[in-house]
């Protein structure tokens, strides 16, 4: 059917194409994972006067060191 040379090229590119697809799949993934760890809202406790943040998207969060809910801070 195909002679020796050519049956090595096709194979090639298949396991080529593999790993590359692969790479794209695992670096994209990679990327969404440190997007998401990335973004973080931060927080200023009116009661005990600390800085913190929590995940993206959270309006009101407790404070880590006195327990009081604080709102988001805006800038």
């Amino acid at each position: 059917m195909f002679e020796l040379p050519v049956a090595v090229l096709i194979y090639c590119l298949l396991v080529a194409g593999a790993f590359l697809g692969l790479w794209f799949y695992y670096d994209r993934r990679e990327h969404r994972r440190f997007e998401q760890e990335r973004r973080k809202a931060a927080f200023h406790c009116i009661r005990c006067d600390r800085l913190y943040v929590a995940p993206a998207g959270t309006q009101l969060c407790r404070c880590p060191a006195c327990g009081h809910e604080n709102a988001r801070l805006r800038f």
